[in-house]
């Protein structure tokens, strides 16, 4: 692969666990590919030991494979430290030769070391966005990881953060059409247990929806154990292809697995599919293309039903979009103004695209407003969504100029979405 100039900038998806880590990237420009980077040319050799490693009497760290080979090499001339990420998130204090360490810090240094592999590609000062994604996000795994970034001062680079789910969503979105003609499974054997991601849509909506039905089961290992789980998860399935995510399936030890998986399907193995995945889906947050317009991901921290309401515009009732379901629940902040005429309430839509939940009208009652007939008012609305499920609407009467004094009152709707 002919690499572009270091002055072009990139698009990055970074795969963060606790044991290892990989690195995606795609040029900036039109036409580019995604890659992943590897330790060795022409190899899949996509881990990154997700480690540090500080040599015995000096203030020198080492990372990644680097780090693990020195301390192999020699256990007494180094210091290991690794469960980086869960160190961070616990906030805990690391001991390392006597001298205690912010774990924050020290992920931060392991997540900037990894960036500079990128050095011939191109420069930290030319990443123009990043989206990390792990297996769980939890609120203080984002706090973390946005304290990483403001580690790395990576100034002007948009960041943003996605679970292991939709990943795999905007993986199979950039492949062939017939590999999602039906659905879709991943099984996922890096740790002791093996999960099962099985990604599925409803193309009798517009857009299409899109979503994954995750499952996490023991394994206890064996060809025979894992056909019989294959087949539990499969059976009375239509499903196009397979993948096989984790070094832990390498070795030959599932040929009968295999050969029950490849009957009418496509199978790959591999281990980059995640962070591919990162990298597809912040192509298309930053260049939305014809595909991923037609579809909407609902993940487990998605907004999962439209909100709107109905107003008139030129005399005729028209419905107003105020939030679409398919963005994060944490990213959701809208504001807006309408007019009221005549009533003191106001009236929500909430239209789930999931399961076969109807249509809710949630009234909100503006006591305190009163409006004659004819009489019109300005009122500002608020919509923010402290938990998953929890939509908070915050309304004010701005009254109407000269006409209407505003009432000094606020109103507060708390809504339970599905």
């Amino acid at each position: 692969m002919l690499l572009n100039s270091a002055n072009e900038n990139i698009i990055i998806g970074y795969d963060l666990t606790n044991t290892c880590s990989q690195i995606s990237y795609r040029y900036l420009k039109n036409g580019s590919t995604v890659e992943t980077l590897t330790a060795v040319a022409g190899q899949e050799n996509y881990d990154i030991p997700t480690v540090l490693c500080k040599k015995c009497g000096v203030n020198q760290w080492l990372f990644g494979k680097e780090a693990v080979r020195f301390y192999e090499n020699d256990p007494l001339e180094g210091i290991l430290v690794d469960d980086l990420v869960n160190l961070a998130v616990r906030g805990e204090m690391i001991q390392v030769g006597g001298k205690g360490y912010d774990p924050v810090s020290l992920l931060t240094l392991f997540v900037k070391r990894s960036l500079g592999l990128l050095n011939g590609i191109a420069t930290l000062d030319r990443i123009y966005a990043i989206l990390f994604t792990c297996e769980v996000l939890t609120p203080r795994l984002i706090e973390v990881l946005t304290m990483v970034v403001n580690g790395l001062e990576l100034r002007g680079t948009k960041v943003f953060f996605q679970s292991y789910e939709e990943s795999f969503y905007g993986y199979m979105l950039h492949q062939q059409p017939e590999l999602w003609k039906e659905q879709s499974i991943l099984f996922d054997y890096r740790g002791d247990d093996i999960v099962t991601m099985m990604l599925k849509k409803n193309a009798k909506t517009t857009p299409i929806v899109a979503y994954v039905e995750k499952q996490e089961s023991a394994f206890v290992g064996g060809d025979n154990e894992f056909l019989r789980m294959a087949k539990g998860a499969m059976e009375e399935q239509e499903i196009s292809s397979v993948y096989l995510i984790g070094e832990k399936f390498s070795g030959g030890w599932m040929d009968e697995s295999l050969r029950y998986l490849c009957e009418g399907r496509r199978v790959f193995q591999g281990n980059n599919l995640y962070s591919k995945g990162a990298c597809y889906c912040l192509q298309d947050r930053l260049m939305p293309g014809k595909q991923s317009k037609e579809f909407v991901f609902l993940g487990e921290d998605k907004l999962k039903s439209n909100i709107g309401m109905f107003v008139w515009k030129r005399g005729q009732e028209s419905y107003f979009a105020i939030l679409d379901a398919g963005v994060d629940w944490r990213d959701i902040a809208f504001e807006c103004e309408i007019y009221l005429q005549d009533e003191s309430r106001l009236e929500l839509v909430v239209t789930p695209l999931l399961g076969g939940s109807k249509v809710n009208i949630v009234e909100i009652p503006l006591d305190g407003l009163y409006l004659k007939p004819g009489e019109t008012t300005r009122i500002y609305m608020n919509f923010t969504m402290p938990e998953e499920k929890r939509l908070n609407v915050e309304i004010e009467d701005l009254g109407f100029g000269m006409f209407r004094e505003p009432v000094e009152t606020t109103w507060q709707k708390d809504i339970l979405l599905d």
